[in-house]
């Protein structure tokens, strides 16, 4: 017979439930957080540091064509003011200009929803004070600007020296043409923006409220092309004052 001590062991109570969910009941959250995540940080990166943009009209020809695709930095002025040559991507005259504005009021997040991918092809949406430009760098503050008819530029007496422009406007015997003129002084924290394609852009020459684009306005500074890939690399903006390189002129240690 047995002694109690060697009897088998008493039955031990059921385990309880695990309070903790399982892996299956956590991915569902876990999944959403990650998209959320992402996705806060790709915005953040687009509003802050870098952002994709397409070309929607023919005002930069020949050099910006139709829905190329080209990377905007938004860093560079944040330290600096802008160049003469350099190509910018700006707010809408509608968002600053003193005329256009008060007929096209928009908050930012609405801007923020509506420049959304997918967002922006919904038909009603669209704001003209939440689009933005493409335009060339010619004068920067404290510039004297003279713009002929043809579109041409002197500033500071100095003719610009323009290779990206082929398109000027037309004019007549008298040498008269639809291109506005300009002659003035480019005021401080603004600059002077023109379109590549002179004979068709609707920039500071015509805009209502005045010619000078605040520098405040400035979303960034369009500097690489990269679709589509036969033309994709860096975005040429040499300062239209400042004579090209001479080519006897090689860099140390190049061949001459």
């Amino acid at each position: 017979m047995s002694s109690p001590d060697q009897d088998a062991t008493a039955p031990q109570p059921d385990p309880k439930p695990d309070s903790q969910p399982s892996a299956q009941q956590e991915s569902p959250w876990v999944f959403w957080r990650g998209v959320l995540i992402t996705l806060g940080v790709a915005l953040g990166v687009r509003q802050t540091v870098i952002e994709a943009r397409y070309i929607p009209s023919g005002s930069m020809l020949p050099g910006l064509q139709l829905q190329d695709r080209l990377l905007v930095e938004k860093l560079s002025y944040r330290s600096r003011a802008p160049q003469r040559g350099e190509i910018v991507v700006f707010h809408a005259p509608h968002h600053f200009d003193p005329v256009l504005k008060p007929n096209h009021q928009a908050g930012p997040l609405r801007c923020l929803l509506v420049n959304l991918p997918l967002v922006n092809l919904v038909p009603g949406l669209q704001e003209p004070a939440c689009d933005a430009y493409i335009k060339r760098v010619v004068a920067v503050a404290g510039d004297q600007v003279v713009i002929n008819p043809r579109g041409e530029v002197m500033v500071n007496g100095q003719r610009l020296k323009e290779p990206y422009v082929s398109n000027y406007c037309p004019v007549d015997e008298q040498g008269m043409g639809p291109c506005r003129t300009l002659n003035a002084t480019v005021p401080l924290g603004h600059v002077l923006v023109l379109g590549d394609n002179r004979g068709n852009s609707w920039d500071g020459r015509f805009w209502p409220g005045g010619a000078f684009l605040p520098n405040s306005e400035i979303i960034g500074r369009a500097f690489w092309r990269f679709w589509p890939l036969g033309t994709a690399g860096e975005l040429n903006s040499p300062d239209p004052l400042k004579p090209a390189q001479p080519a006897s002129a090689a860099a140390p240690g190049a061949a001459r």
